[in-house]
């Protein structure tokens, strides 16, 4: 999953609690809002419009989620490189933005169950003449990344004889590609797939490996992280997330972006 660095950029707004939902009882005592983390630059996850307003498939997910649970909502763009640390400072509550369960995440955060899943996988231009994509394969070549995710760090653990140029965010990381800057990205499938289906430039390159999965950089896809001590927020979370998948709303959203099931 993707990410930017440097200076934390702050967008708030309201998340309104639509009565369309069957809604769980909400075992959480709620003095303030549900402050929620979205990276805001993983599209169709989770982007910025053109009125720079929050939109995507993680960004309805939370609506619903917090629909269910009755609770008021706030959203914060936050940069994906400082996530994790700006939810342990108490910056925000949870952060639903794609993010992959990884035993390096899992060491200092919390998740609920997985919302969905994805593999990792490399992508190329359609005229390379690239055939295969372990790392001997890649020796010598290009790699792109994108900055603070899990497939920078698979990278870099077992391709240490390519050149890995990490990109601040996933469509730098796409524009990289295009313009012939690497050889091969590596990237999230279901982020990608978008690009490649839905972009005009997008339709340069192809999906080129095998569906890559690793529980040890990867997960068990991605979930929703909370601090450790925050076990009534991750249970009434994980509450909402039943509820949305009963009553189909999950389905619904997943239907917008994605002509096959993700979970």
């Amino acid at each position: 999953m993707n990410g930017q660095s440097g200076t934390t950029h702050w967008v708030l707004g309201i998340v309104a609690a639509v009565g369309i939902f069957a809604a769980p009882p909400l075992a959480l005592a709620q003095d303030n809002p549900i402050r929620i983390a979205i990276e805001g630059q993983f599209p169709p996850f989770n982007y910025l419009d053109t009125n720079g307003k929050l939109q995507g498939f993680d960004v309805e997910i939370a609506d619903a989620l917090c629909a269910a649970m009755k609770a008021e909502c706030e959203y914060v763009t936050q940069d994906w490189d400082e996530m994790i640390p700006g939810l342990l400072d108490d910056k925000y509550d949870a952060i639903i933005s794609s993010m992959s369960m990884s035993d390096e995440r899992r060491a200092v955060a919390d998740f609920t169950e997985r919302y969905y899943d994805s593999p990792s996988i490399f992508i190329t231009n359609k005229q390379s003449d690239l055939e295969a994509f372990a790392p001997d394969d890649l020796a010598g070549k290009s790699i792109g990344v994108s900055l603070a995710t899990s497939q920078e760090a698979y990278a870099k653990s077992l391709y240490g004889r390519s050149d890995i140029k990490v990109y601040g965010t996933s469509p730098e990381l796409y524009d990289g590609l295009a313009k012939g800057e690497v050889d091969v990205v590596f990237e999230d499938k279901l982020a990608a797939y978008d690009w490649l289906t839905n972009t005009k430039t997008g339709q340069c390159c192809e999906f080129r490996s095998e569906d890559i999965k690793d529980a040890a950089f990867f997960g068990d896809g991605a979930g929703i992280a909370v601090r450790k001590e925050e076990q009534d927020l991750k249970t009434a979370l994980n509450a909402a997330l039943a509820t949305i998948t009963e009553d189909g709303t999950y389905n619904m959203i997943n239907a917008k972006y994605f002509p096959f099931s993700i979970r």
